[in-house]
């Protein structure tokens, strides 16, 4: 368990389109670009083992700070990778916590980092967070007539069984939304507005939005 004086103010910071990492969850990453790898070598030196997720940001809203990136990402610590016979590599990042960029850092790594602040992000750190609200019987309605719709396959069983935290940050991360939906989603600030959000989402899908599948 982490807590925030154990989080360093300077993380590499891995820039990927529609990659939504969420506290308490986990995203495979295959990893072949010689500037990731080497993060991925920086990192697992370090106690920590920390990659920051940041989506890319384009748009001059101000939101990315200059950076070219949204202000807001989230770090997951690598706890498992393994290596293919041809040097790429397949890791596992469970998520610790969100930050907001600061500025970037300039060095001679080949990947680029950014100093980062950790306020305001207290309950990422927490226990698994609770969404006192969540008709699950409606949501899972919903989500069978957006699967069909989309003619996806998944266990009703495991979604039924999981705990509320679990079945929305994964569904979060796993069904196919825009880059800026997913930024969204992370930056909700509670387990509860992320729910919302999500099914604002799913209505808005099936109403004939765009919801482009994103490879990851």
């Amino acid at each position: 368990m982490f807590n925030e004086a154990d989080l360093p103010e300077v993380i590499p910071i891995f820039p990927l389109p529609g990659a939504l990492l969420l506290p308490r969850s986990r995203l495979p990453l295959h990893l072949f670009e010689p500037r990731y790898l080497t993060m991925l070598e920086d990192a697992l030196k370090t106690p920590e083992r920390l990659i920051g997720m940041v989506q890319p940001n384009a748009a001059p809203n101000g939101r990315s700070g200059g950076t070219g990136l949204h202000a807001i990402g989230c770090v997951g610590r690598v706890t498992q990778f393994s290596e293919t016979e041809d040097g790429r590599y397949m890791i596992t990042l469970t998520g610790i916590s969100r930050y907001r960029i600061i500025e970037e850092v300039e060095g001679f790594t080949p990947y680029r980092r950014a100093r980062v602040s950790w306020a305001g992000f207290g309950r990422d750190l927490g226990p698994v967070d609770e969404d006192p609200g969540f008709d699950r019987a409606a949501f899972l309605s919903l989500l069978e007539r957006y699967f069909i719709a989309r003619e996806l396959q998944t266990d009703w069983e495991t979604l039924k069984d999981a705990d509320d935290e679990l079945l929305i940050n994964s569904l979060s991360m796993l069904l196919g939304f825009e880059p800026e939906d997913k930024q969204a989603l992370l930056e909700a600030p509670s387990l509860s507005t992320r729910r919302e959000t999500l099914v604002t989402l799913i209505e808005y899908a099936l109403r004939g939005g765009s919801d482009e599948e994103i490879m990851q």
